[in-house]
């Protein structure tokens, strides 16, 4: 029973913050339905359904843990519009009806991830303008300019004015009773918030702001305080009274179907169904950044559920519903965890109008100004904007242009413009670096590889054709696009006219890779052949040879390996080898070789031995490579974290691994390996610590590789007398299985 009271405790409490987070979310979302369905010129019972739709219907489908569904003011001129065109109110909940469906189908072929598309610096735009948005248009309010009831978000009153010239009005307009609760009422909250301890505790501190706000108006009256401090009725929230469930249904308006045949209705529709999926995925992916838990929603179910709510919205005569970020910043703000909290809203927000609207109307709307200024305030705070400048200036002025456009035109233009400023910043980057020029030293020649960008756009045209015109002639270049995912149209004609017309004449070898894998039209070329010949092997000294296994491995090292035609390597390779190298290792899978120095088939040897132990059979191969094979290079390569030499040191001090008994071959190697170790490092092996440890067996493993290469000179005439002559040299180096630097100075 204690264990099963632990396991309750979490859930009750989460259960306890949604609970208290709807109450919040249902007083804010109360007056904005009545605002948007106002503006939109629809009736204001509209608004109040839409919002139960969303709370509700929506909340109960969707998969977003946070998100509440509404009627939202981006939508406010588009239904105004299509009202006024479509001649009447049932028609266009037919248009509501069809545009869900479409919703719904939008959420079927997974069309969701068009959210995934959207640069975050335009996310935080969008935040940051409807926290200024919310300021604005609720600071009339603040003060008690109720002429009109508020609006979520309307960016244009029904006569014209702009959100700025209606704040002129207050001082005029000023009510002295709503100014001061409504300023109360802030000033509470910001201090609220800014005290860690009373954000932490159970009582959501906007249910407060309601309570005294309303207790407020009962002081003002009982009082009798006068016209000027006395909150009446046009400071209040005006609730449709329904006074029961049946009484509701003379409320409820039906989609006229005989308007199926009306074209004007199906472009309705799409228009509808394509502006309130976008709105709501952007402001999808918004409110899941404010998640304290980072959840990520599925957008295709919230298209569905969004689908389904709009056609139940056109079937009972409510307003189109979208995810709304104002209802949705404000749930999280308020400790909501789970979509129990939406629900709840929408529930309440039935319950309310169905049976205590008259309680509700008690509620001054400068109360509810507060909490939403509040809410703004943290979606537009000061270090947001200090953050954005500091990520520099390709993340700041898409933020700041989104913000500045959606506070003059609407919410999708100021996206639409933002997007576009962000896209011009990626076609900026790439013509500030629109390829990549590298000399590459092959085993068949210099090739000079000009490796495209990710985006090539007609902007790069002119960098690339300068750079091609810079090969000179009888030289070779390769076109890289294998990292490119998109090359424009005039960009690919360049170089396929430079491919085949203006590199022949000018004697020009050019290779391109990466043109096949996005464009099937074109062939990949390859125009040399990248491996050792008998005649490159014979006209090579060893130290020539050591700098292009040099050079390999840093390719290597920096994760740019050289482009080859491996088919036709093997094609040439099948008839003989003519190898530049031998490299004599031990057998461990994390050393490589044609990988670490990054050459082609054939190019060089390798002869492996546990620790790199030679004995006859590797003396015997060391030796066919350097006579049969006129290797010019031996490369004895020892590597770190050696577990052959770990091994070896273990015994040395008496103590064996939990391998099983080795055969006595593999004793010797043991024996030998351990002859090269220190008389100290093997005293100090079994107290010493796991980086002095580390230490020894690099070490050992350096000494390892220097004693091989004198037992080699000594035990083999013929690899010495090559030595002697120059015409073989025998080098040393040591591979860090961490970096994967090979260390040929080590030796020296």
């Amino acid at each position: 029973m204690p264990s099963l009271s632990l396991a309750l405790k979490p859930r009750l409490k989460q259960v306890g913050s949604d609970v208290s987070a709807s109450i919040v979310v249902f007083l804010v979302a109360l007056p904005l339905c009545l605002g948007v369905a106002m503006a939109s010129d629809a009736p204001l019972f509209s608004g109040l359904l839409a919002g139960i739709v969303g709370g509700i219907v929506v909340g109960t489908i969707s998969g977003s843990h946070t998100s509440v569904a509404g009627p939202a003011a981006g939508l406010v001129a588009v239904v105004a519009t299509q009202i006024a065109s479509l001649g009447s109110f049932e028609a266009f909940l037919l248009a509501v009806l069809i545009a869900g469906a479409l919703q719904v189908a939008l959420g079927v072929i997974r069309a969701g991830s068009i959210a995934d598309f959207i640069p975050s610096s335009v996310i935080k735009g969008l935040l940051a303008a409807i926290g200024l948005i919310l300021i604005l248009k609720q600071i009339p309010h603040l003060f008690g300019h109720d002429s009109d009831p508020p609006g979520e978000m309307s960016y244009h009153q029904p006569d014209g004015s702009s959100t700025f010239s209606e704040l002129t009005q207050i001082v005029s307009d000023l009510h002295w009773g709503a100014a001061l609760v409504g300023i109360m009422s802030l000033g509470f909250l910001l201090l609220w918030n800014a005290s860690a301890r009373l954000r932490s505790s159970p009582v959501p501190a906007p249910l407060l702001v309601v309570l005294l706000a309303v207790a407020a108006g009962f002081v003002f009256e009982a009082i009798n305080a006068g016209e000027r401090w006395q909150i009446g009725p046009t400071h209040l929230v005006d609730v449709p009274v329904a006074h029961s469930l049946a009484g509701m249904r003379h409320l409820l308006r039906c989609p006229d179907l005989s308007q199926f045949t009306n074209p004007a209705v199906y472009s309705a529709g799409v228009i509808l169904a394509l502006v309130a999926s976008l709105e709501t995925l952007l402001n999808l992916e918004a409110v899941d950044k404010l998640d304290v838990y980072r959840r990520v929603s599925p957008p295709n179910r919230e298209l569905i559920a969004q689908g389904i709510g709009n056609m139940t919205a056109g079937l009972i005569g409510a307003l189109p519903v979208t995810s709304v970020i104002v209802r949705s910043s404000v749930n999280v703000s308020s400790g909501g965890k789970t979509k129990l909290a939406t629900v709840l809203h929408g529930t309440l927000l039935l319950i309310s109008i169905t049976f205590f609207a008259t309680w509700l109307n008690l509620i001054p709307l400068s109360a509810l100004a507060g909490i939403l200024i509040a809410t703004g305030i943290k979606l537009a705070s000061p270090k947001l904007f200090r953050q954005m400048w500091d990520r520099g200036l390709d993340m700041f002025l898409p933020f700041v242009t989104t913000i500045v456009m959606i506070l003059m035109t609407d919410l999708l233009v100021g996206v639409s413009i933002g997007l576009a400023i962000n896209i011009g910043f990626i076609l900026w980057s790439n013509q500030k670096r629109p390829l990549r020029r590298v000399l590459e030293k092959r085993v068949g020649g210099e090739v000079l590889r000009i490796e495209l960008a990710n985006q090539v756009s007609f902007l790069s045209r002119l960098a690339i054709s300068r750079a091609l015109d810079e090969v000179p002639q009888q030289g070779h270049v390769m076109i890289d696009a294998t990292r490119t995912d998109y090359i424009d149209p005039d960009v690919l004609a360049l170089i396929m006219e430079y491919r085949d017309e203006t590199a022949p004449a000018r004697h020009i070898k050019v290779s391109t890779a990466g043109l096949k894998h996005h464009y099937e039209y074109h062939e990949d070329r390859v125009e040399f052949v990248d491996l050792s010949s008998r005649e490159l092997q014979a006209r090579m000294t060893p130290e020539q040879v050591l700098d292009i296994l040099k050079a390999g491995n840093h390719r290597f090292v920096t994760g740019r390996p050289l482009i080859r035609d491996v088919p036709v390597a093997r094609s040439h390779t099948k008839d003989g080898q003519h190898p530049l190298a031998v490299v004599f290792s031990g057998t461990s899978s994390r050393t490589p070789i044609e990988a670490i120095f990054d050459v082609g088939l054939g190019d060089i040897s390798c002869v492996r031995s546990t620790a790199h132990w030679a004995d006859e059979a590797a003396l015997g191969s060391l030796e066919y490579a350097a006579l049969r094979d006129c290797v010019k290079l031996i490369v004895v390569m020892g590597h770190s974290r050696n577990e052959a030499i770990e091994e070896a040191l273990n015994r040395g001090q008496g103590s064996r691994s939990a391998q099983p008994v080795y055969a006595q071959y593999m004793e010797r190697i043991l024996r030998d390996v351990l002859g090269t170790a220190s008389t100290d490092c093997i005293e100090r092996w079994k107290s010493a610590s796991v980086e002095e440890k580390q230490r020894c067996l690099d070490d050992v493993a350096l000494a390892h590789v220097r004693t091989t290469i004198r037992h080699i000179l000594q035990a083999s005439n013929a690899l010495r007398r090559r030595a002697e002559d120059g015409q073989l040299r025998i080098a040393g180096c040591m591979y860090n299985v961490e970096t994967g630097v090979a260390q040929f100075d080590a030796l020296k």
